[in-house]
């Protein structure tokens, strides 16, 4: 049977989601719980690679499994050896051909900003501070300017396959702040290496008047002489959720607080 997961996890101090040789994941750590309750050694599949320090409140992954333990007992017994910087929120069974990153209609990413002169250390791990005081009204203008189809190659780090498409679709944006937290949240149908970091990092300029309106359209359009984003740190940033049709089900599920 298939099993699926939803997993929240703090990034930092891991290599990112997928597995790697010399260092640590958060794809190893899951692996490593699952043998543990079945005795089976499994591949996971994700919705989506986070970088390294990147969180997820909302990663969904799945895999096969000869068991026959129910979801609910995957949810327990998984929380129990895993780490304490990563939790099984809710557990499925599905069908045997669910991708969690095929079937993917959506993502949706948040980015978080502490806006102050002093540092705080109680955030320091998933914000990124800000020290100037931020314009939210203008950063909404300017976040909406990221909506629709358009070619973000001048937000995108290097990419994994060289001379692949650009070319993405942004769903929705949305700039909210409380108190001295500001999130920046972006929902799109797929997104390039880095390009959250680097979209968050010219809404950060423009909130704080480095950067214009008009700079930012040349950025989007890809005229010429525009400037490439910089990117934010991997702190701030967190895949909040990812959407599906017929995902959640809506028998059997399981959830943390059962």
């Amino acid at each position: 049977m298939r099993i699926a997961l939803i997993v929240e996890y703090e990034g930092t101090g891991y290599s990112g989601l997928q597995y790697q040789a010399n260092a640590p994941s958060i794809q190893e750590e899951l692996e490593k719980a699952i043998e543990r309750l079945t005795g089976e050694n499994v591949r996971i599949t994700a919705s989506g690679r986070t970088d390294a320090g990147v969180h997820a409140r909302g990663q969904v992954v799945s895999f096969l499994t000869e068991s026959r333990h129910p979801p609910y007992t995957f949810l327990r017994a998984l929380n129990h050896y895993l780490p304490e910087q990563i939790a099984v929120c809710a557990a499925y069974r599905v069908g045997d051909g669910f991708n969690p990153r095929r079937d993917a209609l959506s993502r949706v990413y948040a980015y978080t900003l502490y806006v102050s002169a002093v540092r705080a250390p109680l955030v320091r791990r998933t914000t990124y501070r800000v020290g100037g005081p931020l314009d939210a009204d203008r950063m909404r203008r300017g976040a909406e300017l990221f909506e629709g189809e358009h070619d973000f190659a001048q937000f995108a780090g290097p990419l994994q396959e060289p001379g692949a498409s650009t070319v993405r679709r942004i769903i929705g944006t949305a700039v909210r702040s409380c108190g001295n937290m500001v999130m920046i949240e972006i929902e799109g149908n797929a997104f390039l290496p880095h390009m959250v970091r680097r979209m968050a990092g010219a809404l950060v300029d423009i909130g704080l008047g480095k950067m214009s309106m008009e700079d930012l359209e040349a950025m989007i359009d890809r005229r010429p002489g525009a400037q490439i984003s910089r990117a934010l740190p991997a702190r701030g940033l967190s895949l909040e959720r990812v959407r599906y049709a017929g995902f959640p089900p809506e028998d059997g599920e399981q959830h943390g607080d059962i």
